[in-house]
């Protein structure tokens, strides 16, 4: 009977079967220490968004959060509709800004596309909108870490539009009467009217 020699790893090194066991381990302690999903978020209705980038001209619906979790596929479609449309960089869209959207779109009644104007903006392109018309853009803005959006609603009034925004107090509301259209952002309650 012929029985294998331990094999010595020295000091501060770990086997394959050490690193297979840790690993394990942790990948257990991690599904234990994962949050659980209430109930009620499993039951809750999934939440969809219809969005339509007036620059590019496409178009998108889907499901982006349910079963109490984000929904991987979803977000990519909206950050992929959402990207800069001068340089084409994407950037994930913060969650929040979306429930925002979801809630405002559902507060006004409306079952169509929202219209966007402009979702993330690069630090290039926001620079290049400063140097043209620095009033109404920020030099720190939102639309740069994907907190932002310039939005209308077919057949709703902006001023309804800007109204219903303030009362979920979700964040910066800007009424863009000139261009025609509503910011909303995830940054600090806030509003100011342009033009």
């Amino acid at each position: 009977m012929t029985v294998a020699k331990p094999t010595s790893t020295g000091a501060g090194k770990l086997g394959r079967r050490e690193l297979l066991r840790i690993g394990l381990a942790a990948t257990a302690a991690g599904m234990i220490m994962a949050p659980e999903v209430s109930e009620a978020a499993l039951r809750a209705p999934p939440r969809m968004l219809t969005l339509l980038n007036l620059h590019t001209g496409e178009r998108v619906r889907t499901e982006y959060w349910s079963k109490g979790r984000y929904q991987r596929e979803g977000l990519r479609e909206i950050n992929h509709l959402l990207r800069d449309h001068r340089t084409g960089a994407t950037h994930p869209i913060d969650p929040k800004l979306l429930d925002l959207l979801h809630d405002l779109t559902r507060k006004v009644g409306n079952r169509g596309p929202v219209h966007v104007i402009s979702g993330y903006r690069s630090p290039e392109s926001n620079a290049w909108l400063r140097e043209r018309d620095g009033s109404g853009v920020a030099q720190n803005s939102f639309h740069m870490q994907g907190k932002a959006i310039d939005l209308r609603v077919p057949g709703l009034s902006l001023r309804n539009l800007q109204r219903a925004a303030l009362s979920l107090r979700g964040g910066g509301v800007g009424y863009y009467p000139d261009s025609d259209f509503v910011h909303v952002d995830v940054g600090p309650m806030r509003h100011w009217v342009s033009g």
